[in-house]
């Protein structure tokens, strides 16, 4: 493989897609195409850099997850269980490799202004109530999930395994 070649320190798992439906219409491509970007992509990434970070002896692998991966979520079943499943597998791989200095943590965004949550943001009457329930009282900006990578990044986490660090302006604590 291509990436033996390199050493690696960190890597973030942050493609991600969307796609809203109530699940009793929610499309099989939809399902799919979801899944294998919020999900299957990160477990193909995390085992090709985990291979390089474990001969290594030290890596940090940083994960998106999402503040619906601890919630149901509305009209987004695919995204809710892939992140789900993130957080799952960040635990898992934390459990094989933390004996091996490969530190494996993930970040829950809350509401974050991308392309993402642009048609909640689009609608009124559904950003207003979204926004009354953050306690930060305005939905994130990309620049504010920069913090809990670097720290994750970071020697600060030499002991930190399978966390999950939610970056959400305080909805979760609701």
């Amino acid at each position: 493989m291509v990436l033996d070649a390199f050493r690696l320190d960190i890597l973030v798992n942050n493609a991600g897609i969307i796609r809203r439906a109530a699940a009793v219409t929610h499309p099989a491509e939809d399902w799919a195409a979801v899944l294998r970007v919020d999900l299957d992509a990160v477990f193909h990434l995390c085992k090709a850099a985990g291979r390089i970070m474990l001969d290594q002896g030290h890596g940090r692998i940083i994960n998106i997850a999402s503040m619906l991966s601890h919630q149901g979520g509305i009209r987004v079943p695919s995204y809710t269980a892939a992140k789900h499943a993130v957080v799952g597998l960040t635990r898992a791989l934390a459990n094989e490799w933390a004996l091996h200095s490969v530190n494996v943590n993930a970040i829950a965004p809350g509401y974050i202004a991308t392309d993402n949550t642009a048609a909640l943001r689009a609608d009124p009457d559904r950003e207003r109530s979204i926004r009354d329930r953050i306690p930060a009282g305005r939905s994130g900006a990309p620049e504010d999930l920069v913090g809990a990578a670097v720290f994750l990044a970071s020697d600060a986490v030499r002991y930190v395994h399978g966390a999950v660090l939610p970056v959400d302006g305080g909805w979760l604590a609701r």
